[in-house]
């Protein structure tokens, strides 16, 4: 019934995740009767997408295809002896955007789940180990999700990580209560976290 290149468009944009039929259809009608220099723009920022973009062969932060490393990595004022870890590349800059943490990154590309076909020696733990030595890390700090998945990721990384460096300190990010919310509403893992990591006052 619809134009042969609005039904690419729409089974393209249906592709992402979240993004259902309606709510693709809706996207490519916008596109379509909008002014033509969107839909360029967005073509030709989507065309430089795979070439423009690498990943840093040791933090595996994401980087601009001239950088040879992560400004994470780099950067003087950055204490490479501390290093956070977390699942994906988007969660760093979660992580930037509060401008309290001054160490160095490592993604792990993923967390454990044998469900998705995901296997440790699938994620980068071996290169985080490497650079446990290499820069003579005093202190990781496991930031996986609190997930089943990141869950079972962090203990793995804190069993290999004791093993091979037993004098290594490792902490995990706290989890709890958010601010701003009634108790009635959290869940129980939520309240469990919060009971296990209270604080003196």
């Amino acid at each position: 019934m619809l134009p042969k290149a609005l039904v690419e468009v729409i089974e393209s944009l249906g592709m992402l995740p979240g993004v259902g039929p309606r709510t693709a259809e809706r996207y490519a009608y916008y596109l379509f009767k909008s002014n033509p220099k969107i839909s360029e723009s967005i073509a030709e920022a989507l065309e430089n997408l795979h070439s423009g973009v690498k990943v840093c062969p040791v933090t595996f932060a994401l980087i601009n295809e001239d950088e040879e490393y992560s400004e994470f990595y780099t950067n003087p004022e950055r204490d490479k002896t501390t290093v956070l870890v977390v699942e994906e590349p988007l969660d760093i800059y979660a992580i930037e955007q509060t401008k309290a943490y001054k160490g160095t990154y490592h993604v792990l590309g993923g967390a454990i789940s044998p469900i998705d076909g995901i296997t440790p020696d699938q994620l980068h733990i071996g290169e985080l180990i490497k650079r446990v030595n290499n820069d003579d890390v005093t202190e990781v700090i496991i930031a996986t999700n609190p997930s089943v998945e990141g869950e079972s990721t962090a203990l793995l990384l804190e069993k290999l990580l004791h093993e091979q460096s037993p004098n290594l300190k490792l902490t995990r990010l706290a989890r709890g209560l958010p601010l701003g919310v009634d108790l009635s509403y959290a869940d129980q893992i939520t309240l469990s976290a919060a009971l296990e990591n209270r604080t003196n006052l």
